[in-house]
């Protein structure tokens, strides 16, 4: 291995390059500009701390991070809850999982944007085809992008879009369980409810903490569903949207960079809290 470290260290090479310009430059830039007050490219003021000061202050931003918990309360229950149940559906049968792996997985190769204009269609109020569907029955159309319904509206594309990748990842670790467990559970006389319960999900408890932490850091970043449905309006502001005005559209990029560093510190300590929650002795196999 030592006479291959050279090598080891080549083809390293490219993905820290890529790394370091994309992820590490970009987030040490943002705390940097975090402590300016900027109105332009060029033209800021070192203010130290008053930009994190304002956090404090900055009911919008409250508001967003409410919204962003609630869609995040969503994707935990809903998003990671159905990748689970499918999951174990598929596992039980023994023909066409490659089938039902490519099915459930097909919505996460789907560009965001795309999905996100097909639901604008849906959820037109004239045209739309949900109110179209209620008007076959007699049924008062539904305003379903009002302040009522909003959030709700946009969290169901985001909650569909990658179910099918928890649905293979945990899919994944189910294969990895060996069947003689599965052989001696049925031997005993146990239910097949019961060998989910009490033996996958506990052997597959590590790979639950994973998902649910990626489901965690991935509500943080959701931008373009709610940017495409509503722009933001309507009480839909998330902690993606609202940095993107500060920085892009209100050119106030000091602040803009204060709000980013604000949603890493801010998924760090949830993923944290999540795993404390989760904490527990993993049966290993």
């Amino acid at each position: 291995m030592k006479g291959d470290r050279k090598y080891i260290v080549l083809f390293l090479l490219p993905a820290v390059a890529i790394m370091t310009i994309f992820l590490y430059y970009p987030f040490f830039k943002s705390l940097y500009l975090s402590f300016y007050r900027t109105t332009g490219f060029f033209d800021k003021k070192f203010v130290g701390w008053a930009n994190y000061e304002r956090l404090f202050t900055d009911k919008l931003l409250g508001a967003a991070t409410l919204h962003t918990l609630e869609i995040m309360l969503y994707v935990i229950v809903f998003q990671v809850g159905i990748a689970l149940v499918l999951a174990v559906l598929v596992d039980n049968i023994s023909k066409l999982k490659s089938f039902y792996r490519t099915v459930f997985f097909f919505p996460v190769v789907i560009s965001g944007t795309a999905i996100s204009l097909l639901f604008v269609l849906f959820y037109n109020y004239n045209f739309g085809l949900l109110n179209n569907l209620l008007a076959q029955f007699d049924i008062e159309k539904v305003l379903w992008l009002d302040d009522k319904n909003a959030l709700k509206a946009v969290s169901i594309p985001t909650v569909w879009h990658y179910v099918g990748f928890y649905f293979v990842l945990f899919l994944t670790a189910m294969s990895k369980i060996p069947s003689d467990y599965y052989e001696a559970a049925k031997l005993e006389g146990i239910s097949a409810f019961k060998r989910t319960t009490m033996l996958t999900i506990p052997l597959i408890m590590s790979d639950i903490k994973v998902v649910i932490t990626l489901a965690i850091t991935g509500t943080l970043k959701v931008f373009e569903f709610v940017w495409v449905i509503t722009s933001g309006q309507n009480g839909t502001e998330v902690l993606g949207t609202y940095m993107y005005k500060k920085a892009m559209v209100d050119q106030n990029f000091g602040y803009g960079s204060t709000v980013a560093i604000y949603m890493v510190v801010f998924g760090v300590l949830l993923a944290v809290i999540a795993n404390r929650l989760l904490k527990r002795d993993e049966i290993t196999y």
